[in-house]
């Protein structure tokens, strides 16, 4: 599982990626978290606002961070 955490490094973003951290710990799950900084390879995977959750190539949650509850059930 990949798991992307898009944003420029603001605040927000290190709070969204610490709260994917906390729901793939939780879980259980394997997974490579990587962070985009690159705003053109955002914006190739359809993310305008920051910070933005892609799980596999799909993207779960733009503009927001996510509640540990919600990541947890995008892992399964």
């Amino acid at each position: 599982m990949i798991i992307k955490i898009c944003g420029p490094g603001c605040a927000s973003c290190e709070k969204a990626q610490q709260v994917v951290e906390a729901a793939v710990t939780a879980k259980g799950v394997g997974a490579a978290i990587e962070k985009v900084k690159d705003f053109q390879e955002m914006a190739k995977m359809g993310v305008f606002s920051t910070p933005a959750v892609v799980i596999n190539g799909e993207v779960k949650c733009v503009g927001r961070i996510p509640k540990q509850d919600e990541v947890e059930q995008w892992l399964g």
